[in-house]
């Protein structure tokens, strides 16, 4: 029995809404994010569901995980991901081709496509660039090419990084507008640094501001049965009901490293309480040392930090009026000293920097985590201060 937890319903109307919108979804072909927390089974979802519901519709898919190698530039990592996809396009016997002719019937270059540009000059200086490059695939297979670009937020953080996402757009603004074009340019971004990922579309200077940001889908109730069943075929009882279950998966963020941990824990403790009561008390016991990681990064950036966070995780929705004079006092009595508004703009930044708050508007900030959110709300009610 498998050990991975397939989302084919997803990902097929994922794919749909890619490579055939409908009106409502033709915003799509400008760009797609997809944010979420780390260990909530982004990755897994794109290479074991998204990419073959894409492939399954004729699209040419690359991958490139920026998460893979941080020391490498993410310009490096692109474009030997696009590079590698194309020489395989150029060789008879590339899979790609082969699945495009068994789905449409129709007869390609019996020696692979033929591009006329040296691929080693790709990204270069003076060589053949990405939207010339993406343009002549597009047109020579007829379909589809889609860039799933993994941890996309670290493409933001260094110059040739910003630059290499505004070649993506020249890729996609030369491509999708022809009225005639066989096929279009899918560009997918996804990150763990939900703030991040935000300002990739919601700042003006971004190249894909405007483009569509939505939240991870995360793993539900089936997960969570899947592996109660599984859990079961392997002959072991002491397993919670599967109500108890979905909200302990709940408490820990619907992580599912999180999930499992708590399940190995309590398979292997014993106790005389029956798993319905133990296991939601260590599902809550997980999600504070997880929660204590994070707010304990609040308290190493200072007072100030500690202020700024308070006044945001305090309000239910999104805070206002983070930069004002009005919060420049309510900082003053927290920290216990005057606080200058120039001072705060700076410290923001290091919470954004840390993923622990993030930008959802002009002027609208809230906690990145909701569940961090959570428990720091009910210590402050613990402490009376909230």
């Amino acid at each position: 029995m498998t050990d991975i937890f397939l989302r084919p319903e997803l990902a097929a109307d994922m794919a749909r809404q890619l490579l055939k919108p409908t009106a409502l979804d033709i915003g799509l072909r400008s760009g797609l994010f997809l944010s979420g927390l780390r260990r909530t089974g982004k990755t897994t979802f794109l290479k074991n569901d998204l990419i073959p519901a894409l492939e399954a519709g004729g699209a040419l898919v690359i991958y490139v995980d920026l998460w893979s190698d941080t020391q490498t530039s993410p310009v490096v990592l692109v474009l030997a991901a696009v590079r590698k996809a194309l020489v395989d396009l150029q060789t008879p016997t590339s899979l790609f081709l082969r699945k495009l002719k068994a789905l449409r019937g129709v007869e390609l270059e019996a020696v692979g496509l033929k591009f006329g540009f040296n691929l080693d000059t790709l990204g270069e200086a003076g060589g053949v660039t990405l939207a010339e490059a993406l343009t002549v695939v597009v047109d020579q297979a007829k379909t589809d090419v889609v860039l799933i670009v993994d941890e996309v937020q670290h493409a933001i953080t260094t110059e040739d990084g910003q630059q290499m996402m505004l070649a993506l757009k020249a890729a996609r603004d030369a491509i999708n507008p022809r009225p005639n074009t066989p096929g279009h340019f899918l560009f997918i971004g996804t990150g763990s640094h939900r703030a991040m990922v935000n300002e990739l579309t919601a700042r003006r200077n971004q190249a894909f501001a405007g483009a569509t940001n939505v939240p991870y889908p995360l793993l539900g109730s089936d997960y969570v049965e899947f592996w109660l069943m599984r859990l079961q075929n392997d002959g072991i009882a002491n397993l919670p009901t599967l109500e108890v279950a979905v909200q302990a998966f709940k408490t820990l963020g619907s992580k599912p490293e999180e999930f499992l941990r708590a399940l190995r824990q309590l398979i292997h403790s014993p106790s005389a309480a029956g798993p319905d009561e133990v296991f939601p008390v260590i599902a809550a016991t997980l999600r504070s040392a997880a929660a204590d990681l994070e707010l304990m990064k609040v308290d190493e950036l200072g007072a100030l930090a500690q202020a700024i966070f308070a006044r945001i995780a305090s309000v239910e929705g999104d805070t206002r009026g983070v930069f004002s004079n009005e919060a420049a006092s309510e900082y003053s009595r927290f920290v216990g000293r005057e606080v200058r508004v120039e001072e705060i703009q700076p410290v923001a930044n290091e919470l954004l920097a840390a993923n622990l708050i993030m930008r959802r508007g002009h002027g609208l900030y809230g906690v990145t985590d909701p569940f961090v959110q959570e428990m720091w709300r009910e210590r402050q009610a613990l402490l009376g201060r909230f």
